[in-house]
């Protein structure tokens, strides 16, 4: 009796033939096309870093004429300028998170954020980390961007009033969710 004989074992890249594999070559080299979505969201947070920069550079030179030579009045106008540099400079950090986060994720590690804690911003591991960290820049933003509404605020009716505070206090919920959201990570 003859024992049979045992098949030997199967190379995928045997049967391929050399078109599949330059299909699957081209497949996987795809997905550089994401860099025409990483390289201009990199260059529009410079863009808007630079912008925010100036604009509070402009407030300090404003606020300089202002008590040395008694220039315009700055008061009604220097904290809204602030507040929406500061909204713009949130935004460059969302456009940050997005480059990087799809660069990593897509194209290649980076080799700098690797020794990182990984909680870092610009460190994530899947889509839905990098969705939920620009999720609460966005937030955020938001927030801000509601503070710079309300600071010209003026109320008309008790009934005003009260619509503010509740505005204000189901922002504090949404703060203190999130809160509780990133302690359970």
């Amino acid at each position: 009796m003859n024992p049979t004989p045992t098949p030997e074992p199967s190379h995928p890249e045997r049967g391929r033939g050399r078109l599949e594999q330059r299909f699957e070559n081209f497949l996987w080299q795809s997905r550089l096309l994401v860099l025409l979505a990483v390289i201009p969201a990199l260059l529009g947070a410079l863009v808007l870093f630079l912008i925010a920069s100036l604009d509070i550079l402009s407030v300090v030179a404003d606020t300089w004429r202002h008590y040395l030579s008694g220039g315009p009045d700055i008061h009604k106008s220097v904290v809204t300028d602030i507040i929406v540099a500061v909204d713009i400079y949130l935004i460059a950090l969302v456009l940050m998170i997005f480059g990087l986060g799809v660069y990593k994720l897509f194209v290649s590690r980076i080799e700098p954020a690797e020794g990182r804690d990984p909680s870092h911003p610009f460190n994530v591991q899947s889509l839905d980390q990098l969705k939920d960290k620009i999720a609460r820049v966005v937030i955020l933003a938001v927030i801000i961007e509601f503070f710079r509404a309300v600071v010209g605020i003026q109320f008309d009716t008790p009934l005003d009033a009260i619509y503010l505070a509740l505005s204000v206090l189901a922002l504090a919920l949404a703060l203190y969710l999130m809160a509780l959201a990133h302690k359970a990570e």
